[in-house]
Order: structure tokens, then C-alpha cells, then sequence
């Protein structure tokens, strides 16, 4: 049978073609021109209903995650450029993005602005990467830099040191990433390969010094157990006969290369192979991820026996990625740093981070003020944690206490060492237990939680404050609350009497004496005061 071919029609025939046809039959033509534009209209209407309901559940319930992203994927199709730019700063407001919504801004944002906007792009990529590890996410910062900063992309002394140091960033912060950390070092040989071919031929002395800077980056990556090891020795055998050394082996082969490099490469070999096996775990698709958390976990316990705390951290960081809003990894992560690094920015930056994705967990705030104060921050930034935290919805009215107990053992301590910046004094402690009162008393009305709180508050109010009249009032507010509970009013008997305040004791005693208290059965008898 013969094959058919379709006559091959140029534009000009094209149009000619269906201009005819709109003569032959206008009816027809107006027709489909109608069904188009009546189709467009239908799906404009029902994008922008679909706006409005979402504008609306996020005017109702600004925490709904869900509805921040459906949001942001309309107003992207929609094309409201300001819209978009202020949905995603509300959302980010709240919460992390991830690395694909990162992406997805800096390169919209890219796509509109000129090189007068390249550093709020820039800034973009930076907010990105500080949320989470992404390998791709950090590769398109450092292309985007490469293409787009003049100074980079035309090879100028400040703007070849910036690269370098972004470099270097990325090399801290993702080169240790077993399956995908070779994407940063290949992307800084490739780099520094663009800038040997820059350089004069005549210039003999500094065309050595780079390529010394390519060996050293090539040794220091063949150091590194990646999964890409066997291809990366390929490759820098290759360049090194580039360079005119001849290397006498097979090309797969440690001989031939400088001893240091070569028992470096023989030891990260070794140590890939024995994370090959977890790697090949977390990275299942036949899996659940019920079965992939457990995987990382297992995989964290093996890297924590070789003691080597950036390796940990930056398997943490590849869990947290893929386990953004799981309290029991954060937990877990946060313990582990404060073990091991105690403080400094990196544990700080963790904290913040981690009550950002589950600002839900009490206990994240708690110890999030704890490394705030070992930090010796400001006042300013403990309070702003603190306040943040009370907006957060616990799940138990005991993580709120522990925050408020928190607050005030921070401001006692500082208070008490002057370690303080200045801005401390007695009068926001009572502030803190006043807000603490206000905001528990109605829930926690008879619990050990309420009595623990104002019996607390009464002893800083007496050994702080030096305020015994402040300390009485501090019981009786919460006799007005608990005048029920029996051991709210041992305890105010209790401090009289260690002041040797016998007759007040006494006082307090008999307008209780008669009451009958929930388990007693009797009346409540205090025979040292009769």
C-alpha cells in the first residue's frame, strides 16, 4: 500500500487558504471564533470564582497550607504579577516553601526583571536555600549568579571571588549529600575550567596557579564519599592528561595518581560502600514513608557512631526535606545539636527552622528560648520567639505553662548573673506571670499546673521583688480561682509561716478551717497554728 503524505503548505498558502475558507463559509468561521472566546470566558470565570473562594478561606483561616499553594498555582496561571508576589509573602509569612515554590519564584521573578533587579532575585535564591537543602535548588542559584551578575559572567576580579565564595557555600552546605553532592562540585570544576580558558596563553605563571585551583578542588572532591566516585577519577585522570602528565594505568585505577590522593580516594570508596546500602533505602520508590522515615533513622543512628557531627547534620537535613513537618525528626535533630555544637548560629538557625515547620510543638519553643538564652541574645529576639510562640496552638494546656515557666526562668536567671543587656528588670517577670495567670486561670482552675505557677511567683516575689504585700496578693488571686483546692491554701499557710508570720498564718487558717475541700471528708485541721 502506498504511504500517504501530507502536502507540505507554507504560511502564505496557509493563511491564503483560510482566509478563503472564512469567505467560502463565514458562518462556520464566526462560529468556532464565537465557541473560542465563549470557552475562554467560561474558564477566566471559573479561575477567578476560584480566587475568590480562596481568598476567602485564607481572609478566614490564613493557616490553611493547602489553600496558600492552590492560591499561588492560580494566580501563576492568571498572571497578576503583584497578586502572586504579595499571596507568596503572605504564605511565607507563615510557612517554608518548598525548593520547587523557591525555584518557581526566583525564576518568574527572573523572567520579568532586568539586571538593575538581580539581587532581588538574588535575595530569593538566599531565602530559598536557607529553608532547606535542595541540591537543584542551590545549582540554579549558582547558574543564575554565573549568568546573570555582570560582574561574574564577564570574569571580573570581584565578581570571580563571589562566585568563588558561593562556591565554597554551596560546597559547605550540600557537598556531603551522597547521591546528588556531586552536582556542586562538578558545577565549581566547570567554573574554574571557563576561567583557565580566560587567561592569556602568554601569561605561563598564572594559567599554573589555576590550574593548581582545579586539582585541589579535583582532590578535595575525589576525598568525598559520593556515589558518583568511580566517574569523578575518570574524569580527573582525563583532565590531568589534558595537562600533559601522563598516568601510567587503567583508567579506572588509583595508580599513577599522587599517594595522598590515592589512599584519600581509597578511604572515601571505602566509606561509600558502607553507606551504599542505606542510601539504596531512603531512596526506594517501592517503599511507604512510614518506611523511608524509619530508613533515615537507621541510617542517622549508623552516622552518629562514627562520631562525625557535618555528616549527621547534613543527613538530618536530607530527612527534614523529605520530613518537613515531622515533630519527632526536628526533636530529634535539635537534641543532637545541642549535644554536640550547644550553641552558636547553626543550632540557633535549627531552632528557628524547626518551629517554623511545627509550630505546633511546644516543647521546639521551649527549648527554642533555652538556646536563645545560652546564645546570649538580645532581649528583643528572646521576647519575639516567646510572643510568637503564644500564637501557636498546643495541643495540651501544659505546653503553654512550660513556655511561660521557661520565659520567666530565663528572665530570673539574667536578672540574677546581670548578664542581661540592659533593658532587664524585675517588673517583667511580674508582667510574665500576670500574662501567664490571665491566660491559664480559666483553663487550669484547681490543677497542681496553676498552683505550681503562682506558688512560683510568690517566692520571686518575695526573694526578687522584695515584695511581701505583692506575694500575699499573688495567693489571693489565686484563692479566688482555687479557693476549692486545698493545697493552694497550705501552700499560702506555708509561706507565712516561713517568715515567722505566725498570727497571719493563723488568719488564713481560720477563714478555711470550716470549709470542707474535694477528698478530705472532713474538715482540715492545722494543730501547729491552734
Amino acid at each position: 500500500m502506498e504511504e500517504f503524505e501530507k502536502p507540505q503548505v507554507s504560511m502564505e498558502e496557509d493563511t491564503e487558504m483560510e482566509e478563503s475558507d472564512a469567505v467560502e463559509n463565514p458562518k462556520a468561521s464566526q462560529k468556532s471564533s464565537s465557541d473560542s472566546e465563549s470557552s475562554d470566558s467560561e474558564e477566566e470565570a471559573d479561575q477567578n470564582e476560584q480566587l475568590l473562594a480562596l481568598e476567602y478561606e485564607l481572609s478566614t483561616n490564613p493557616s490553611n497550607y493547602d489553600a496558600h499553594v492552590q492560591y499561588i498555582k492560580l494566580l501563576r496561571r492568571s498572571a497578576e504579577i503583584e497578586k502572586l508576589r504579595e499571596a507568596r509573602e503572605n504564605m511565607n509569612t507563615l510557612f517554608p516553601l518548598s525548593p520547587e515554590m523557591w525555584m518557581e519564584w526566583a525564576k518568574d521573578e527572573a523572567s520579568l526583571s532586568n539586571e538593575s533587579n538581580f539581587e532581588s532575585v538574588e535575595k530569593l535564591y538566599e531565602r530559598g536555600i536557607s529553608e532547606y537543602l535542595s541540591i537543584p535548588l542551590w545549582c540554579e542559584y549558582l547558574n543564575y549568579v554565573q549568568e546573570h551578575d555582570p560582574k561574574v559572567r564577564d570574569c571580573l576580579a570581584d565578581g570571580i571571588s563571589k562566585a568563588r565564595n558561593l562556591f565554597e557555600r554551596a560546597v559547605t552546605a550540600a557537598a556531603l549529600h551522597v547521591s546528588q553532592g556531586s552536582q556542586i562540585w562538578d558545577a565549581y570544576i566547570q567554573y574554574e575550567q571557563a576561567i583557565l580558558l580566560t587567561i592569556d596563553q602568554s601569561d605561563i605563571q598564572a594559567k599554573e596557579k589555576q590550574v593548581q585551583r582545579i586539582r585541589s578542588i579535583f582532590h578535595r572532591y575525589l576525598s568525598i564519599p559520593l556515589a558518583s566516585l568511580k566517574s569523578t577519577l575518570l574524569a580527573y585522570k582525563a583532565w590531568e592528561v589534558e595537562q600533559g602528565n601522563s598516568l601510567d594505568a587503567e583508567p579506572g585505577d588509583v595508580l599513577g595518581i599522587s599517594s595522598h590522593v590515592a589512599s584519600g580516594y581509597q578511604k572515601a570508596e571505602e566509606m561509600y560502600n558502607a553507606r551504599a546500602h542505606h542510601e539504596e533505602q531512603i531512596t526506594r520508590q517501592d517503599i511507604s514513608e512510614s518506611e523511608r522515615f524509619q530508613h533515615y533513622m537507621s541510617y542517622l543512628d549508623f552516622e552518629k557512631s562514627f562520631g562525625d557531627p557535618a555528616r549527621v547534620q547534613i543527613l538530618y537535613e536530607r530527612a527534614i526535606t523529605d520530613f518537613p513537618v515531622s515533630n519527632d525528626l526536628w526533636l530529634h535533630y535539635t537534641h543532637y545539636l545541642d549535644k554536640t555544637l550547644k550553641v552558636g548560629n547553626v543550632v540557633k538557625d535549627v531552632y528557628s527552622r524547626a518551629t517554623r515547620n511545627c509550630p505546633w510543638v511546644g516543647e521546639l519553643w521551649v527549648r527554642y528560648l533555652l538556646c536563645l538564652e545560652r546564645g546570649l541574645a538580645f532581649e528583643k529576639e528572646i521576647s519575639a520567639a516567646f510572643e510568637k510562640s503564644l500564637k501557636c496552638t498546643f495541643s495540651t494546656l501544659e505546653e503553654y505553662l512550660d513556655l511561660f515557666l521557661t520565659r520567666v526562668d530565663g528572665l530570673r536567671r539574667r536578672i540574677s548573673s546581670a548578664s542581661g543587656d540592659g533593658v532587664l528588670n524585675y517588673s517583667m517577670i511580674r508582667e510574665s506571670f500576670q500574662q501567664a495567670a490571665d491566660y491559664l486561670s480559666p483553663h487550669m482552675k484547681n490543677t497542681d499546673g496553676l498552683l505550681h505557677l503562682h506558688a512560683y511567683w510568690a517566692r520571686l516575689e518575695l526573694k526578687l521583688g522584695n515584695d511581701l504585700i505583692a506575694a500575699r496578693g499573688v495567693w489571693e488571686s489565686l484563692l479566688k480561682t482555687c479557693g476549692s483546692m486545698l493545697e493552694a491554701w497550705k501552700s499560702y499557710i506555708a509561706m507565712e509561716i516561713e517568715l515567722d508570720h505566725i498570727n497571719e498564718a493563723r488568719a488564713i487558717y481560720k477563714r478555711c478551717y470550716s470549709k470542707r475541700f474535694s477528698g478530705t471528708g472532713s474538715e482540715v485541721h492545722f494543730p501547729c497554728l491552734m
